[in-house]
């Protein structure tokens, strides 16, 4: 009893030297601080594919069907399923005791109208849809889509892990119209929205859900248990990458996201600090353009600048580290199943002098461009620098103009001309989870109106896009992914810029991170 008597003093004194009681020390380990990417204003993760949006919806909703690390869908709310001979009935039933964060039961009716919502925004849903003869309920638990023909995507729609994802709200949130975003965020995920505690631009916060019941797998990508192991999980808007690394240093956060590449260094270096990789498949930089506005409505100018762009020069200047980063000439990450590098010669052998060439063909009239610089997303400020001396050296006059990543995100999604606040070019980076396929790939949407931002329109690259959706087997979709490859380059969708990795930085006390796809937050505790 006396060793035990003197242990125990001898633990509040160590407490008591570093300022903290032992209660206190056990609060703090149940409140997990980071620093994400960038800021969040946008709560409606049906309204923008922005990573910082998407993030928020997984922590507060979940989804029918997740997506572990090696790609492979797996149920989540769903219990089970069962497919019809003919493959164009498919019937689901949810699992027992799915609730929302305010008590009310997860039912088919809910589902059903957020999938209605969700699918006027993102592609592959919005496909799905269209092939749908109906959709619905069988009972509280049980719903029922029913097809017009046998269709190969239809889990992969529904557990798509990025981009504009599937998440379930309830059927009052999810009967907000689409053009408007929602107000009311209450989820059934593993996390609730602190609405009254949110600053922005300084602090979010999600509290642990007492009700959620996760599934018993281990978690795995998006898929598997997920399990709130803080009680408190606070992201704190720290805009300057320095700032967050010394934040990190000083155990004032536990977690950054995203940190500047040139400070991985000094991260590794550090006894205290941990670098962890939640993507092995690496993250990819694009430009986009508008073939919306003038000049890059016209297909010569898009060539004059593909030709322009050298992958190199990029990775270099963002990344730096070689280690970190690799050229990828395709449209699809360069370890998938349908990389390949057919159609890419504009982006493989960048010449200057062919970008001249074309772009006085063209009948350039040197109207300035306007590019579109985000300053605050440490992982992609520095590509619109290279974008703006390259297109120079070719003959453009550009328009850089430097905004926080939430008015990039607002300015985007304008149509208007880029002299009355539009825009021309923007760069932007893409996940390997969501561009591992012509249906998932936003950017090689050409649907006109409905497209991604930047809205190319060509019908071809739709046929073709769409032959590799009703594919029969394996080999006729490589066929399939590469022609859409090379369409979308001979319109110039968007011009791929390589790869990287991008480790989150956490100090070595945090445990449980998830590997698979981005950060998520379910099973990560302090020890």
């Amino acid at each position: 009893m006396r060793r035990f008597v003197v242990g125990l003093l001898a633990a509040c004194v160590a407490l008591f030297a570093v300022g903290q009681s032992p209660s206190r020390a056990q609060g703090d380990r149940q409140v997990l601080r980071v620093a994400p990417h960038s800021n969040l204003t946008i709560l409606d993760p049906n309204w923008t594919t922005a990573w910082i949006s998407r993030n928020h919806g997984y922590m507060i909703y979940d989804t029918l069907f997740g997506t572990d690390a090696q790609g492979v869908v797996m149920p989540q709310m769903v219990e089970k399923y069962d497919v019809s001979k003919d493959r164009r009935t498919w019937t689901f039933q949810l699992r027992d005791a799915l609730q929302f964060h305010d008590g009310q039961p997860v039912t088919s009716e809910d589902v059903i109208a957020s999938m209605e919502r969700w699918a006027k925004r993102d592609t592959m849903g919005e496909r799905l849809m269209g092939l749908m003869e109906a959709i619905e309920p069988v009972d509280a638990k049980t719903f029922r889509i029913k097809l017009k023909e046998p269709y190969g995507l239809v889990l992969e729609t529904l557990g798509k892990p990025a981009g504009y994802v599937l998440f379930i709200m309830p059927k009052r949130v999810a009967k907000t119209p689409v053009d408007k975003q929602i107000t009311d965020y209450t989820g059934s995920g593993p996390f609730i929205f602190a609405k009254d505690e949110w600053k922005p631009g300084e602090k979010v916060v999600y509290l642990k859900n007492q009700r959620y019941n996760p599934r018993s797998e281990a978690p795995n990508g998006t898929a598997g248990g997920k399990i709130a192991k803080v009680d408190r999980v606070e992201w704190l808007i720290i805009k300057d990458p320095q700032t967050q690394v010394n934040a990190l240093t000083a155990g004032e956060i536990d977690i950054v996201e995203a940190p500047a590449h040139e400070l991985y260094a000094s991260l590794h270096d550090n006894p205290q600090i941990q670098l962890v990789e939640t993507n092995p498949r690496r993250y990819g930089f694009f430009l986009r353009f508008n073939h919306l506005q003038p000049p890059f409505d016209n297909p010569k100018v898009r060539q004059a600048a593909m030709a322009a762009l050298n992958q190199e020069a990029f990775l270099k200047a963002q990344v730096g580290q070689p280690d970190m980063y690799r050229t990828c000439f395709s449209v699809y990450p360069c370890q998938s199943i349908y990389a390949t590098g057919k159609g890419m010669d504009f982006i493989a052998k960048p010449d200057m002098k062919r970008a001249q060439q074309l772009l006085k063909e063209s009948g350039y009239d040197g109207t300035p461009i306007v590019l579109l610089q985000p300053t605050d997303v440490a992982a992609a400020s520095k590509l619109p620098i290279v974008a703006n001396q390259l297109l120079r050296q070719a003959g453009f006059k550009v328009d850089m103009q430097a905004m926080d990543s939430q008015t990039l995100m607002a300015r985007r999604a304008r149509k208007d001309p880029a002299s009355k606040g539009g825009w021309n070019l923007f760069l932007t980076v893409s996940n390997a989870a969501g561009t591992a396929d012509p249906i998932v790939s936003v950017p090689l949407n050409a649907a006109c109106d409905n497209a991604w931002f930047g809205w190319p329109c060509d019908a071809e690259l739709e046929k073709l896009r769409d032959t590799f959706a009703r594919a029969r087997d394996e080999k006729e979709r490589k066929v399939a992914a590469e022609q859409v490859q090379v369409r979308a380059m001979e319109i110039g969708t968007h011009v791929p810029l390589g790869e990287y990795l991008q480790p989150v930085a956490a100090r070595k006390n945090v445990k449980g991170i998830v590997v698979g796809h981005f950060l998520v937050l379910w099973n990560v505790e302090k020890q």
